[in-house]
């Protein structure tokens, strides 16, 4: 049997052994780590990176592993703050030559230049409607039958998009204009509603606005380090009174599941969208979104917010 344990520092609760359980454990640097706890961090980290840049929303994916796994406290919300930097860490390790091209030479090559500006460009409406609804949004939204929703909805609008007749105006992610990021940047605005998926909303975005798949996608990859990099730093900021050092093993943990899941994903989908549709995800979103409203409604699952 798990108890519920109230953390004193931070008045969490985080599921602890009972006396009559005790789960197996280990030193390292001068603290003891629970298993379990870097089990279930081993689980979010894989969710994150396999989530992360698929149309499918990693948030809302990590709401519903967070309510299963009870792990969905504020220190968990913190957790997943720094798991989302390892998944970018991925994407930059996979275009570190691509990038330290662009930043070394975009005093003297427009094309480099054009990207880094329309990167900047399309960052901004999120950041300013997160700062202007974010607190409300997270105080309202972020929960199991929401989630479900808009998984559901999500994946009709890509069956939508994937059935319309694609007109391919901009075939390099360097071509783009400032008109397209704008655009672009609107299209991740959605992604505010957890569930909708940022990724998702960027990719069948930019492909209805013109954009190739590829160079779609791969927009998505580049948008992503600067829009999750300081919305994560942000948050740590907001939060820094949960920053304790005995959850650096639980960081480690999870931040390595994350960037190698990430890592794969990344590079399986660039190959994917190479002869594919996005409509499977589609059919996942809305299949998996059915069976979360089913489990809520029937008590089979007791989905936590």
């Amino acid at each position: 049997m798990m108890a519920p344990e109230a953390d004193s520092a931070t008045g969490s609760t985080w599921w602890r052994p009972t006396a009559s359980y005790h789960p197996p454990r280990y030193q390292a640097g001068g603290s003891i780590l629970d298993w379990v706890l870097l089990v279930k961090a081993a689980v979010m980290g894989v969710v994150e990176g396999l989530t992360e840049f698929l149309p499918i929303s990693s948030t809302g994916h990590l709401i519903l592993a967070g309510a299963l796994l009870d792990f969905n406290d504020e220190r968990g919300k913190l957790f997943e703050i720094v798991i989302q930097s390892a998944a970018i860490l991925a994407v930059v390790w996979e275009y570190r030559a691509r990038i330290g091209y662009v930043l070394a030479n975009a005093g003297g090559d427009a094309k480099a230049r054009r990207l880094l500006v329309n990167v900047a460009i399309a960052f901004v409406p999120l950041a300013v409607l997160g700062l202007v609804f974010g607190r409300m949004l997270k105080a309202h939204l972020f929960n199991a039958p929401t989630v479900a929703a808009t998984f559901i909805l999500g994946g009709f609008v890509i069956l939508w998009a994937e059935r319309r007749d694609h007109r391919v105006r901009v075939v390099e992610v360097e071509d783009m204009t400032a008109l397209d990021a704008v655009k672009v940047g609107i299209a991740q605005a959605f992604a505010l509603i957890p569930g909708t998926s940022r990724s998702g909303a960027t990719i069948i975005g930019g492909m209805l606005f013109g954009l190739s798949r590829r160079a779609a996608t791969e927009f998505t990859f580049f948008l992503a380090i600067p829009t999750l990099v300081l919305a994560g730093l942000y948050s740590l900021w907001k939060e820094r009174a949960l920053l304790a050092g005995s959850d650096i093993g639980m960081w480690g943990v999870g931040m390595l599941t994350s960037f190698i899941s990430a890592f794969f994903c990344v590079r399986w989908l660039l190959r994917y969208i190479a002869s594919h549709s996005f409509v499977p995800f589609a059919w996942y979103r809305i299949g998996f979104g059915l069976v979360v409203l089913a489990t809520a409604w029937s008590g089979v699952v007791q989905w936590v917010d």
